[in-house]
């Protein structure tokens, strides 16, 4: 077998080692996806050649682990061509932490190399000079049948490398191959395994699974397997809850799900898709249910869901070990998902503020959570007319000033032009500026601004403090603080 979508870079490297008498095989995932004519993530060639001999054949290279796999430098642009690893063939022996081999050996034999592989779609070998499969576990055969199993015992597998359990249902999901019914036994025995991952490993595979095409799949099997709690165990506590029949037709789990696959299928960022699996997770512990009088129905609130779930999100997110930015920007959107947007009512100032509360670079993500959200209800327009409509009021308000910094005069023309000391004042004043440019983005100049500072910094200093206070309170996601009234107001702490 031929495959002709090899790239240059990879036929080279795979050329040096052959003439120098090694031997080289693409391997893994690679392999996998040239069967299933899709294009590799990365490459990766195995050889019977030592890390010493490997990066004595190459102007460039890094060596940096112990497993034995050298990093060669290549020139290409492509930043998936930049660096093609290889790695000797190897054993591995002894999995005290379920997460690492206690022991590596490098071998002369590409069939111990392919024996340590996780799943037998991944355990498949190609010569490049000689366009030779080398399968040995019916790799190709569970391809054709897109079926994921391991290689070998599963219990073996698993207890190796624990992480490989959560491998298993991300294929499942980018690919969309059912898991052997012994291996997902295995998983359902081993799962415990799972707490010995560190959340940075647990963390690239849960962000794939969210980037694959069918993350509701993947997360589904994972709360049916026990692997969901390693995750978050927030998560988990969504299951079962029920919601109000007439505004959802699933619990809080299930369409938490719909939700984040309505992101996956418009190929929304992993940050818009984190938010529509987050958005509702703290609807379990704000579920509060009035029982209806005389004979009436009950009803079920989630008073503040928004802002603890906000709190909650950034939390896990940073357990999680995401980056500041990804945490942040996530929590903002679960935290205002639950915007007003009726257009009978609100104002052009809401949505200014509203804009300025999420960050205008964040907005449009906000309404796409908005139509996730919707989705995933069971409700069957994506976009209503009053959505649309909030839309356009958006677009409308875009350019208005939002922030202190678009205001026509900083803290330097306050200080220098107007003679006013420098210090707490300049800010409060600033704040206090910026609330009336909010309601009315015409008083957004200069003169006025100047003539407005002016008359605020001669009011007594305890009423500026207090103004400039009210006006940072209303100008910033006040989350605390409303946690803090949401929990005296049901009595706890």
């Amino acid at each position: 077998m031929k495959f002709d979508a090899i790239p240059k870079e990879v036929l080279e490297v795979a050329k040096t080692l052959e003439n120098k008498g090694f031997e080289a095989f693409l391997v893994g995932g690679c392999v996998r996806d040239l069967i299933l004519k899709r294009e590799p993530k990365d490459w990766d060639i195995t050889t019977n050649a030592t890390p010493d001999q490997i990066i004595s054949l190459f102007p460039e290279t890094f060596y940096e682990n112990r497993f034995g796999t050298v990093g060669v430098k290549t020139e290409s642009e492509n930043p998936k061509l930049k660096v093609i690893e290889v790695t000797p063939y190897r054993l591995e022996m002894g999995y005290s932490d379920n997460r690492h081999p206690d022991e590596v050996k490098f071998s002369q034999k590409l069939e111990d190399d392919l024996q340590r592989r996780d799943f037998t779609i991944n355990a498949i070998a190609y010569s490049i000079s000689k366009g030779q499969l080398i399968d040995l576990y019916k790799g190709q055969e569970d391809i054709k049948g897109q079926v994921i199993r391991t290689v070998g015992d599963g219990d073996t597998r698993f207890g190796e490398d624990a992480l490989r359990m959560r491998r298993a249902i991300r294929f499942s999901a980018e690919l969309g191959f059912m898991i052997n019914i012994d291996t997902l036994a295995s998983i359902d025995k081993n799962h415990g395994f799972m707490r010995n991952i560190s959340k940075e490993r647990i963390k690239d595979e849960f962000s794939k699974i969210l980037m694959s095409k069918n993350p509701m799949i993947g997360l589904g099997l994972a709360q049916k397997m026990g692997i969901l709690p390693f995750i978050s165990e927030k998560l988990e506590e969504m299951v079962g809850v029920e919601q109000n029949k007439q505004a959802h037709l699933y619990d809080v789990w299930e369409h938490s799900l719909r939700a984040l696959q309505h992101a996956a299928d418009k190929g929304f960022d992993l940050e818009t898709r984190l938010a529509a699996l987050f958005h509702d997770i703290a609807k379990p512990e704000t579920k509060r249910v009035t029982r209806g009088t005389n004979g009436g129905e009950d009803k079920t609130s989630f008073l503040g869901h928004e802002v603890i779930g906000a709190r909650v999100t950034r939390e896990t997110l940073k357990s999680l070990t995401f980056s500041k930015d990804i945490t942040e920007k996530v929590g903002k959107l679960v935290r205002w998902h639950m915007f007003f947007s009726d257009t009978e009512e609100i104002t052009l100032s809401a949505v200014r503020r509203l804009v300025r509360n999420v960050c205008p670079e964040n907005i449009w993500d906000l309404i796409n959570l908005r139509i996730c959200d919707r989705i995933g209800t069971g409700r069957p327009k994506e976009e209503p007319y009053r959505l649309r409509k909030f839309q356009s009021m958006i677009e409308e308000v875009m350019r208005d000033p939002i922030t202190v910094k678009m205001l026509k005069i900083d803290g330097n023309v306050i200080i220098n032009e107007l003679k006013i000391a420098p210090g707490p004042v300049i800010g409060n004043i600033l704040n206090a500026l910026l609330e009336e440019v909010l309601e009315n983005p015409a008083l957004n100049t200069e003169e006025y601004l100047k003539n407005k500072a002016l008359e605020l910094s001669k009011l007594p200093k305890k009423d500026l403090i207090e103004l400039g206070k009210a006006a940072r309170e209303s100008n910033a996601d006040a989350d605390e603080t409303e946690i803090k009234k949401l929990r005296e107001k049901r009595f706890v702490k």
